[in-house]
Formats: C-alpha cells, sequence, structure tokens
C-alpha cells in the first residue's frame, strides 16, 4: 500500500495547480487522472490577472505567457453577422486596464489545451513518478482520520492508497461528489453547446481588428469564434442548440466545415476540424467543499456558464486556497479546524462568480431563440471587484475592527490591507527583480513592514514555526515608503502579516508594547491551534 499525505483526483488546471502548490508548500501528493493525456478541446481560455499573480509567484507566469495568444487579441471583444459581414458592435473590457491599475500582471489568453501541458510539466518536475494520467480511481471509502483508496492505471494494474487528505477536482460530474452525497444548488442545464476546435486561416477578418472573441449574431446561428492563436487555430462555439433546432449529433466533422464557413462569410474557406465536444451550462455549487477528509475544489464544487471566464479562475485560486493550509495542518503548524475555512472562504466566492457568470449568460440571450443580436449586460467582463476584491473577513484571518466595504463587489474593487482582503499591489522602485509588493508573497507567511517596524520584526522572528519571512519596504527598495503605508492603511512602525495565498491575515496600524504576544495569538487565530505557539 502506498501511503501518501494528499491524493488528488483529476488532472485539470485545477487538480495540476493542486499538484504544484502542495509541491511548493513542501508537501508530497499523488495525481491521477483518467485520462491518458491532457486536454485535447481549447476549452476554458481566460486566465484573469488574479490568476496570473499566483503563476508569476510559483515562476509559472512566463512558461504560460510563451505559449499564450498574441497579448494584442485580449483588448476587445466584437459582435458581427460573419466575420466578413457587417459589425454590431465592440466593447472594450475595464478588466485589461483595471489589472494594470491594481496588479503587477495582467490577464492571459491561454486556451486550456496548451496550458495543462504547462502545468503538467512542473507537477512532473516537482513530484517525479507522482503525477499519474491513465489512472482511475476505482473505489475508495473514508477510513479512521483519512481515505483508503483504488486505483487501476490504463494496463490494468491496481493499487492501494492511504492518504490522510483527498481533493476531489474531478469535475462538473465528480463521482466523488455524489458518493458523498453533497447536494448542489442553482440551476441545471440552462443551455446547450457544441465546442469545434478547428484549423482555418482567419487572418484576413481579425488581423486588423483582434478580439478575444467574435460573437457571431445570425437568425439560424448562435456561435462564437474563440482566439486560440490568432491566426489558424480557433474554437467555435455553437450555442443553445436545441432553441436553434440542432443536436449534438448532427455535428458531424462535415456539418462543422459548414456552420464554420457560414460564421466567416466564405463558403470556399479550407477548415480541418480536430475535435468536438458537446456540453450543456449549468449554474449550481456544492452546499458545502468539505467532508471530513475530502475536499472539493474546480467544477467538482462549483459549476458555472463560461461567460465572463471565470470558471477556470475560480478553481485554481480554489487550489492554491486549499494547498497552504492543507501542507500548514500536515507541518503541524496548524489545527485541523484551518480547513474548514476553506468552505468558509471559497464556498461565498463560488456562489458569486457562478451568479455572475449566469446572469452574463442571461443578459446575452443564451437561452432563447433571437432575431437580433442581444448584448450583454454592462458587467460583462467589467467584474474587476471579483477578480480582486475576495474578501475573507470570516476565515482563516485576525480581525482589526475595521471594516471594508464596496457599494458594487462585482464592478468595484478598492484596494484595501483590511484583514481577509487580498494584500494591494503598489509599485515599488526597481531594485534588479522586484516591481511590486506582490513579489515578496506566495512563498510562505510574510511581514511587511517600514524600516521603523522593528519591534514586528523582532517578534516574527522569535515565533515558532511557521516560519515568518519578514520584509523592509521603504529604504533601498523604495526611497519613499508613504506610497505603501498609505495603501495598507499603516503608520510608519505599523505591519501587515500576509498568508502564503496572498490575502492579508492581520495588520497593526502602529507599535505595541507586546509586539510577540500580539503577532503570537494573531497566528494562532489564524491557524486555529489550541494554544499559543502549538498547533492543535
Amino acid at each position: 500500500m502506498l501511503e501518501i499525505p494528499v491524493l488528488i483526483v483529476g488532472g485539470g488546471p485545477v487538480g495540476l495547480t493542486a499538484s504544484v502548490y502542495l509541491s511548493h508548500f513542501g508537501i508530497d501528493s499523488l495525481l491521477i487522472e483518467r485520462h491518458e493525456g491532457t486536454a485535447t478541446l481549447p476549452k476554458a481560455r481566460a486566465l484573469n490577472a488574479r490568476t496570473m499573480e499566483m503563476y508569476r509567484q510559483i515562476g509559472l507566469e512566463d512558461a504560460i505567457r510563451a505559449v499564450a495568444m498574441p497579448a494584442r487579441f485580449n483588448g476587445m471583444v466584437m459582435w458581427v453577422e460573419s466575420l466578413a459581414g457587417r459589425e454590431i458592435n465592440r466593447l472594450v473590457p475595464t478588466r485589461g486596464a483595471a489589472s494594470q491599475a491594481f496588479s503587477v500582471t495582467g490577464n492571459c489568453g491561454c486556451s486550456q489545451d496548451v496550458l495543462e501541458p504547462v502545468l503538467r510539466h512542473r507537477a512532473d518536475t516537482d513530484g517525479p513518478g507522482r503525477v499519474r494520467f491513465g489512472t482511475e480511481l476505482v473505489e475508495w471509502q473514508v477510513e479512521g482520520d483519512g481515505v483508503r483508496a483504488r486505483i487501476r492505471d490504463s494496463g490494468g494494474r491496481e493499487q492501494d492508497i492511504r492518504a490522510r487528505y483527498m481533493i476531489a477536482a474531478d469535475g462538473s460530474q465528480s463521482r466523488i461528489r455524489r458518493q458523498l452525497g453533497i447536494e448542489r444548488d442553482g440551476e441545471r442545464d440552462v443551455y446547450d453547446s457544441v465546442n469545434i476546435h478547428c484549423r482555418v486561416d482567419l487572418t484576413p477578418w481579425v488581423t486588423e481588428r483582434p478580439a478575444g472573441l467574435y460573437l457571431i449574431e445570425q437568425p439560424e446561428l448562435r456561435g462564437t469564434f474563440m482566439t486560440i492563436n490568432g491566426s489558424d487555430r480557433w474554437g467555435f462555439l455553437v450555442t443553445s442548440l436545441a432553441h436553434y433546432g440542432y443536436t449534438p449529433e448532427q455535428f458531424t466533422p462535415d456539418f462543422c466545415v459548414e456552420i464554420i464557413r457560414r460564421a466567416v462569410g466564405a463558403g470556399d474557406i479550407a477548415v480541418e476540424v480536430l475535435g468536438v465536444g458537446a456540453w450543456k451550462a449549468s449554474a449550481l455549487v456544492a452546499q458545502r467543499y468539505r467532508s471530513g477528509p475530502v475536499l472539493l475544489a474546480g467544477d467538482a464544487a462549483h459549476e458555472m456558464p463560461p461567460t465572463g471566464g471565470f470558471g477556470l479562475n475560480t478553481g485554481v485560486q480554489d487550489a492554491q486556497n486549499l494547498a497552504w493550509k492543507l501542507a500548514a495542518v500536515l507541518h503541524g503548524e496548524a489545527g485541523d479546524g484551518l480547513l474548514d475555512s476553506y468552505d468558509t472562504e471559497r464556498r461565498p466566492v463560488g456562489q458569486a462568480v457562478t451568479q455572475t457568470s449566469l446572469l452574463n449568460a442571461l443578459s446575452m440571450g443564451r437561452t432563447a431563440r433571437q432575431e437580433k443580436a442581444v448584448l450583454p449586460r454592462k458587467e460583462f467582463l467589467n467584474e474587476v471587484g471579483l477578480i480582486f476584491g475576495a474578501n475573507y473577513a470570516a476565515g482563516a484571518v485576525a480581525p482589526d475592527g475595521i471594516g471594508h466595504h464596496v457599494d458594487d463587489p462585482v464592478l468595484q474593487y478598492a484596494p484595501s490591507a483590511t484583514p481577509g482582503c487580498r494584500a494591494p499591489h503598489v509599485a515599488l522602485a526597481p531594485d534588479g527583480c522586484t516591481q511590486s509588493t506582490l513579489d515578496y508573497l506566495g512563498r510562505g507567511f510574510v511581514l511587511l513592514t517600514a524600516p521603523g517596524g522593528v519591534a514586528w520584526r523582532d517578534a516574527a522572528t522569535g515565533l515558532p514555526s511557521p516560519r515568518i519571512e519578514c520584509v523592509v519596504i521603504g529604504d533601498e527598495r523604495q526611497q519613499d515608503g508613504a506610497d505603501w503605508l498609505q495603501t495598507y492603511g499603516l503608520e510608519a512602525d505599523g505591519a501587515a502579516l500576509v498568508r502564503p495565498d496572498g490575502h492579508v491575515a492581520w495588520r497593526s496600524r502602529g507599535s505595541a508594547d507586546d509586539a510577540a504576544g500580539l503577532l503570537g495569538a494573531a497566528m494562532d487565530t489564524v491557524l486555529c491551534r489550541a494554544s499559543p505557539g502549538s498547533a492543535a
């Protein structure tokens, strides 16, 4: 029997990201995926700036951007009768400009079929032999304080596994969730769709007007060209099949060619169909994300329409949130109750983005036959608050008594270092490699102070594990620390403690007589430890 701290079931972006992050935090895991290889269809394509911050902090940003679509296609969405026909409307999302203001990085168009190999290579590198494709979960059960499972590879060889925890990243139809009896709330089968992956040269129609999406609006066809490489490789999404009299079975290669030619507006263009996948969009969120040693992540926890591009992003951010907490518990630095905060923090996020995605889809007429284009609601692709504004005030934080509020949590983001909020980006003077406060985060707990915060730094170095890395901002890194102090709500002798996932855990605006006692108590609160300086 193989004994492993964490068994990950599912090798999509969420499972692979969980594997990478667990290795990053020093935890051994085993990932199994029933398919022989990574995704063959483009599927999800949009990585928002918050997700790219994550990947930047673990050294994956450059590798992802190297396989992404050209950046010039990120700046616009277009509605047309056909690519060669009349243009109906253009939309320039505010999310791109907001990313430049609120983050050190930006969004990235990277289709799932090229993203997954990057993540798999990193997961394989960090955990040799611990990423097994062509391997399925045969059976499992909770046993004692962990999970006992049996897995089978494509050659029929079986192996028994004993894991302390199991991450269910096995998709929207999760067998693990169903076996646990966890119900989901929301709307099922909102509309049906077919994804066509094709090779076709569209440069004559897109070179002068690059966009991430080209929405085709015809009385008998509603579809979307999804940019993959901006030249000859595209996704084409046909939506609301039933309302237009189509069935998935109709989408043979010849029929797909006909549909794509109609959408282009060129009856003789050469089209090669690379793959076809039928699916239904639902808006469903699990009633709980944790059941003992089993934790749901990604589509297993929340299934949403793709309108807005939140599904993959929400899932990989689940994985980051969960990985550091599992690591803290397995390293003996936190109580098991810390894992309850995964549900407390991430389920409200899942509910918010699922509802927003549903409203986006409904506003564009996804569920009804229509004779003319229906343009989306104002929130579509402008959801800055959802991207940067997740606030875990009720989770693994030590509140400072100061709340944080915005009038519209979907559209508005106000940078804040209130405990529970994402640590804000503040640009710093170049020192050779660091451009932002965010570049100090992601490795573990980080205490940010100005030169005057020496008492907090002394306190941090004297505390038991986990180690707190102390970063002084405002000396050689920045001529004037006033900007970051103001953004973080600190005085010159204050401090902010940031969690491994980049959210603020605790803050003291100024100095204190018992810095060690206050900081130690904050760590005990955040990590659900029963007594000062010791794990439960």
